[in-house]
């Protein structure tokens, strides 16, 4: 596979620290990989398109099994499963493996990457796949209506992307919520913890701005009451056009 065809150059502009090089022994799931010295390294930036699907794994093998990469990142401390999280690259290649899984269409932006050219590489590749409907984004309902609250919560447990109009913004004791109903025990919302507060403004969010306006959100799904998800960092929220 040419990686210059499989994801665009925009995704080069992401300039982090080595952290070694190895050759890959074995493809564990759709972002995990084994090296043959036995480390095992996890992709960053990024959560599969929807989970349980061999495909994806088939997909990530496809680009890397048995080939030799080089790991990038902010910090190689392993995660509490061991695993090393990185951007990697194929040898000699200057696009990340997870801007060709995004382009593909077989992943999603995690939006927990600090790195403002990194993030945007990232939702770069991503816009791509989607504009041109491919993979997970040839199907119509991988983005989640925010006014189909049962659709939602079918992905309890899952990484989903929901759009929809933000109808208020309620504080409750330590709690921001985004109600995109007016039913809060049925509808859904984001939920937003005072501790993060700083970052989402710091980020150009102001959350009251938000109320009447149409975002994109992506998260973990939860039940409590109506499906929830909970905001963690500024690149969970995209603001759409057409507010």
């Amino acid at each position: 596979m040419a990686l210059a065809a499989a994801a665009p150059a925009h995704a080069a502009g992401c300039s982090l620290a080595p952290q070694g090089e190895g050759r890959v022994a074995a493809v564990i799931d759709a972002r995990t990989f084994r090296l043959q010295d036995g480390r095992e390294v996890r992709l960053a930036g990024i959560e599969p398109a929807a989970s349980g699907k061999a495909g994806q794994t088939s997909a990530l093998a496809a680009i890397i099994a048995g080939r030799d990469v080089t790991l990038h990142g902010e910090d190689d401390t392993p995660d509490r499963y061991g695993r090393q999280p990185a951007f990697v690259y194929l040898a000699g290649a200057d696009i990340p493996v997870q801007s060709v899984l995004l382009a593909q269409g077989e992943a999603l932006v995690s939006a927990d990457v600090t790195g403002k050219e990194c993030a945007a590489s990232l939702f770069a590749a991503e816009a791509e796949a989607r504009g041109a409907k491919r993979g997970t984004w040839a199907d119509p309902a991988a983005i989640k209506n925010a006014e189909s609250p049962g659709d939602i919560l079918a992905g309890i447990g899952r990484f989903t992307v929901v759009e929809g109009k933000v109808l208020s913004v309620r504080q409750a004791g330590a709690t921001t919520y985004l109600n995109f109903g007016r039913n809060w025990t049925r509808d859904f919302a984001v939920t937003i913890s005072r501790r993060v507060l700083p970052a989402i403004e710091a980020g150009g969010i102001g959350l009251k701005s938000l109320e009447n306006r149409r975002i994109r959100v992506r998260g973990w799904v939860e039940a409590r009451q109506g499906p929830r998800i909970e905001v963690l960092r500024v690149g969970q929220i995209e603001m759409l056009g057409g507010n």
